[in-house]
């Protein structure tokens, strides 16, 4: 019985969770389209963090944007496990032309808690750099969420 009762409790603290989570980002959202585009990557990396950072397991997501780097859309793209996620390109490069997007960042979760990005993740990156250019389109950053964000644009690695 006492397990059941910890059981909805716990429940009911993720659905808790889950609203202020839902409420943060909505936030986020207002004042980066109240600043019109994304000029730092600070900013991005804030409103992901609300978006990817509580997640059990590991979600890709992609923030289209136009030719001035204003927010077109946000849309996940891939949904995985607690240690990976299987991106296709083909789906990348779909979606930023369905949304006539003229750049995007990459944005990553890793449940573990650990921000640094994998050997993988930089090889998705290039693969997807590459694809995206065929049609033109630029890949501003990758942002990897965990307790911290790191971006691959700001080591070099985009």
């Amino acid at each position: 019985m006492r397990q059941r009762e910890a059981q909805d409790t716990r429940a009911e603290y993720r659905a808790n969770d889950d609203t202020i989570l839902a409420q943060a980002e909505a936030i986020l959202r207002r004042r980066l389209e109240r600043l019109g585009a994304i000029t730092d990557p600070m900013q991005a990396a804030d409103f992901l963090r609300m978006r990817l950072g509580g997640l059990e397991h590991e979600e890709f997501h992609v923030v289209f944007l136009d030719a001035r780097h204003r927010i077109i859309a946000v849309e996940p793209l891939a949904r995985g496990t607690v240690d990976g996620a299987e991106v296709h390109p083909r789906e990348i490069v779909k979606a930023a032309l369905a949304h006539n997007a003229a750049a995007l960042i990459l944005c990553h979760n890793h449940p573990s808690g650990n921000p640094e990005p994998s050997a993988a993740d930089r090889a998705l990156t290039a693969r997807l750099k590459q694809s995206l250019a065929l049609v033109d389109v630029r890949v501003l950053d990758h942002i990897v969420v965990a307790e911290t964000c790191v971006s691959l644009a700001a080591r070099g690695w985009v």
